[in-house]
């Protein structure tokens, strides 16, 4: 093989063999090729894009770079879920124990959150002893005693993602939906599920600022999936405002846990509903009307706040937060922005908010950043509401140091105002495959 034809051929936008994708992520990997040839062959991925077949070939060798997780020791119907990251996005936590208490599986590997995004594991972490880094067979054991579990990603994990990411996030490649797919395609398929379901995020707060965006990448990575021979959907949803009223991580625990309780019956459980019914569906447990209705049933009943407890339990948590927030720790610091007009709320930007969380230290700049699990951002009024000037807009939070009226100044400027109440937006845009 040689990499200077593959950069060529690529470079032509001529199709690649499987062999030659092979040989390249296998010898990258293993330091024999150099960051520049690849960077080369990346940008020209990026200007030409590749086939549905190259795609495919690129991801399962990715997968197969390193080690994946063998589930087979769990017993039922397994259904990972994946979010391409958005600003108050805590579904996780709310839908795998809704689904796990219907009879689905849920195994799933999150990682740490960085920039504007929030990281699932941040969250579980954020709680007093819980604990993200099981050994393999306690994951799998707890799987199959409370349906669900969250764990760390592992190590050895498709290691060529890795070593792609960093090079393409360093030469402004990661914008091209055939890397990003296959980036997270190699990730989901290495943790061995037996379905995938697809929370694919567009608007201000998302990667895909489009839903035409948004849809190319949906539909790439359903049929990537169900050409590795998983079933697959993915499902497009609005992300140009924050997912729920909390942003930042003992908040959105908090937010989570009042979805369970049946307390919190608004945008971010409509599309929790969705989201799990989706799933229970996908494990064969009914039409879509049924599966949304054993959601509901799962939510009234108590039992799915009963499996988050107990996940939450077997992973080490302190799980009488549920009954006293305030277990969880508090900042320090509490800050009300007000509203400089009166109006209907006609725009929130969910990136300009996570960027308010992140610099109130709720987020990460770096891999290395600590973070403040107490700091966050409180939405006290919605897309929609109608507010008078000086009304209440925010509440922030921090247990650092930083200058609050600032970052107040700019919470205040994301929202957009009108004079007349702005139409209904749907929180679910598409379902693909």
């Amino acid at each position: 093989m040689n990499m200077y034809e593959i950069i060529l051929k690529s470079k032509h936008g001529e199709k690649l063999s499987d062999e030659e994708i092979k040989w390249l992520v296998k010898d990258y990997v293993d330091g024999t090729i150099p960051d520049y040839q690849v960077s080369a062959w990346l940008m020209a991925v990026n200007l030409n894009s590749m086939s549905d077949e190259e795609t495919l070939c690129l991801t399962m060798a990715m997968k197969d770079s390193g080690g994946t997780v063998d589930l087979s020791g769990i017993d039922g119907v397994t259904v990972d879920k994946h979010s391409t990251g958005g600003v108050g996005d805590k579904t996780s936590l709310i839908i795998g124990p809704i689904a796990a208490a219907c009879g689905v599986r849920v195994p799933k590997m999150s990682g740490k959150g960085l920039g504007h995004t929030g990281g699932t594991i941040d969250k579980l972490e954020s709680i007093p002893g819980c604990s993200t880094h099981l050994e393999f067979d306690d994951f799998i054991a707890l799987v199959n005693s409370t349906g669900f579990s969250i764990v760390s990603q592992s190590g050895d994990l498709v290691p060529a993602d890795k070593k792609l990411y960093a090079l393409r996030d360093a030469t402004a490649t990661v914008d091209s939906i055939p890397l990003i797919c296959s980036s997270i395609m190699s990730k989901k398929l290495a943790m061995g599920a037996d379905c995938i379901l697809l929370d694919v995020k567009t608007g201000s707060g998302a990667f895909m600022k489009t839903p035409e965006d948004a849809e190319k990448l949906a539909s790439l990575m359903v049929r990537t999936g169900v050409n590795a021979g998983k079933k697959c959907m993915a499902v497009i949803t609005d992300m140009d405002i924050p997912l729920g009223k909390a942003v930042g991580n003992t908040l959105e625990v908090i937010e989570a846990a009042e979805v369970l309780k049946g307390n919190a019956k608004e945008r971010l459980y409509d599309l929790c509903i969705e989201l799990a019914a989706d799933m229970i569906m996908m494990a064969g447990k009914g039409t879509k009307e049924e599966c949304v209705k054993l959601a509901e049933e799962a939510v009234s009943s108590g039992r799915a706040l009963e499996v988050f407890e107990k996940s939450i339990a077997g992973q080490g948590g302190d799980v009488s937060f549920i009954d006293n927030y305030d277990l969880l720790g508090k900042a320090t610091t509490e800050y009300e922005v007000l509203s400089p007009s009166d109006g209907y709320i006609a725009g929130i930007n969910s990136e300009e908010i996570g960027l308010v969380s992140l610099e109130l230290g709720a987020g990460r700049r770096t891999k290395e950043s600590a973070i403040d699990y107490t700091a966050g951002v409180i939405l006290e009024k919605e897309y929609g509401d109608f507010v008078k000037k000086g009304d209440k807009l925010f509440t922030l939070y921090t247990s650092g140091k930083c200058d609050l009226k600032a970052i107040a100044d700019k919470a205040a400027a994301a929202v957009t105002f009108s004079s007349v109440q702005p139409p209904h937006r749907d929180t679910v845009i598409k379902i693909v495959g």
